[in-house]
């Protein structure tokens, strides 16, 4: 089969992806073996390859936001046949008996594994997934439903950490692929959005999905006068921008990270941006729970993505793209067009 895979990591200005012809992967009994059909490209790929996430393989094929069909299914497999549409996301395992597993707590796991980093993924023809964290899918567009297998699934867990009193008002730091369908979502739950970017057309963007307020950052001014969030999620995965979102928060209010990878917070001047009960919060993947609740929402209230689709052997270019901020919503990878 066709792949990208990253035998080292480095600047993706140097394309370190190659395609290249590889063994498709055998399922074990416990697995589903997936033709890919869309692939989406998410930050965390870019992160896994640039080497801010250390390897955790001699080489590895990217990729976790994946949407195809089951071709071949494992002796154990009950819940799944050959021709369903599914979607393989970026928790692969996790093992089931810790503390945190068994608190429905099990993106902390310890022990966990993930697509196209601990284990090979999405950038590819066919991949594997473990029955019990792969999700079926409704009938649809693959390319528009695969931003939804990280990029809403994260912003949805980090909206719920972030949620102010019902009808309060949200910053959305950052809008990218994550930002453009979590403000979407809360902004059809009835909370009023602010979206925040240094690129004007994500902030047109933001307006066509909803946003009540939108905000031109990169200036030497403050963003606004005063504090008028209820609450913040911060995208970019720049230390500065959370010192930027907790000087938009009102008293009480919370900013979440949703990023994997950040760069250094500066420090933060306690008494005017941290005083008054704020609190700065994280979020480290997700559970199943939080990505079955996020697709049963967003089937009903009808989110949509906003994506480009390039083909397998651009997933350089598109990280590419997504490292200087170009894009405009979310990439996506053709896997059926090698």
């Amino acid at each position: 089969m066709k792949a990208m895979v990253l035998h080292r990591p480095a600047s993706i200005e140097t394309h370190p992806l190659t395609l290249e012809d590889v063994d498709p992967p055998d399922p074990r009994e416990n697995e589903v073996l997936v033709r890919v059909d869309k692939c989406g490209v998410c930050r965390t790929d870019l992160h896994v390859v640039e080497g801010d996430l250390p390897p955790v393989r001699p080489s590895v094929i990217p990729g976790h936001e994946i949407v195809g069909r089951v071709a071949r299914v494992g002796s154990e497999v009950q819940r799944f046949s050959i021709g369903d549409v599914v979607g393989v996301p970026w928790l692969h395992h996790t093992c089931g008996r810790c503390e945190y597993c068994l608190t429905g707590r099990e993106n902390l796991c310890e022990q966990k594994l993930f697509t196209g980093y601990s284990t090979n993924g999405g950038y590819a023809e066919y991949v594997t997934g473990e029955e019990a964290f792969v999700f079926r899918l409704p009938p649809g567009d693959a390319a528009h439903l695969a931003p939804f297998l990280c990029a809403g699934i994260i912003g949805y867990r980090a909206l719920k950490r972030a949620l102010p009193q019902p009808g309060g008002r949200i910053g959305f730091f950052g809008f990218g692929g994550s930002a453009h369908l979590t403000l979407q979502l809360a902004a059809r739950l009835g909370y009023a959005t602010v979206a925040y970017s240094r690129n004007p057309s994500h902030l047109e963007l933001a307006t066509k999905l909803g946003a009540a307020e939108t905000v031109l950052t990169g200036r030497t001014e403050r963003a606004s006068r005063a504090p008028h969030l209820d609450s913040a999620i911060v995208f970019a995965p720049a230390g500065e921008v959370v010192v930027e979102a907790l000087a938009e928060v009102k008293k009480g209010g919370a900013v979440v990270v949703p990023a994997i990878h950040m760069t250094t917070i500066p420090p933060i001047e306690y008494d005017r941006l941290l005083f008054g009960e704020r609190t700065i919060g994280s979020v480290e993947a997700n559970t199943r729970a939080d990505a079955l609740e996020f697709l049963t929402l967003a089937g009903r209230l009808g989110l949509e993505s906003t994506v480009s689709v390039r083909p397998l052997s651009e997933a350089n270019e598109a990280l590419r793209d997504l490292r200087r901020g170009d894009l405009t919503g979310a990439a996506v990878l053709d896997c059926t067009s090698s």
